[in-house]
């Protein structure tokens, strides 16, 4: 497999923590150091998820693949629920990223990247390491760029901005279930 197949690879799987950022930034605009953690939970499971796909896709895939996307669904459902129940009470929320919510997330949104690892792990000329250091930075620059997209969104959107950023991860979850189940 060649690296610009690894950077396509890597862009698709970066695409939920992408998103997943952005609404993190709605939330937690003032956050700079949260966001920063946040962007380097998700860069580290993008990379640490395919490894452990590769290694388990050798013994048991299908197992695997049956339930994913369960995980993401609950995960992101939980969060953008949680968030969503908050919102009413509260005009401007104090923490809504806390440190077990971010690495929530990160588990969540790499689900698929453990997928991608199964199949790597079915190929005969992948090697998984620089794989993985490739998607892991990838989605960590675009998890920095989505926290400042949406830093820049929650600026403006207020009090709004947790109801918007929980529907959203409660979208993401979905699609990710949709994804897997259907297609």
């Amino acid at each position: 497999m060649t690296y610009s197949e690894i950077l396509l690879i890597g862009l698709g799987l970066s695409m939920d923590a992408f998103a997943v950022s952005v609404t993190d930034g709605l939330c937690e605009a003032r956050q700079r150091r949260k966001l920063l953690a946040a962007a380097l939970c998700f860069g580290f499971f993008q990379g640490l998820m395919p490894v452990i796909g590769y290694a388990a896709g050798m013994v048991f895939e299908r197992s695997i693949s049956a339930f994913d996307h369960w995980v993401a669904l609950v995960l992101l459902g939980f969060i953008g629920g949680k968030m969503l129940l908050d919102a009413p009470r509260q005009e401007a929320p104090e923490e809504v990223l806390t440190g077990r919510t971010i690495i929530l997330q990160g588990i969540a949104v790499s689900i698929d990247a453990l997928a991608v690892g199964v199949s790597f792990a079915a190929l005969p000329d992948v090697r998984i390491l620089p794989a993985a250091c490739i998607i892991l930075a990838e989605t960590f620059a675009l998890s920095c760029i989505g926290s400042l997209l949406g830093k820049t969104a929650g600026r403006r959107l207020g009090s709004h901005a947790q109801i918007i950023g929980g529907v959203l991860l409660i979208g993401i979850g979905c699609k990710i279930f949709v994804e897997h189940v259907f297609f």
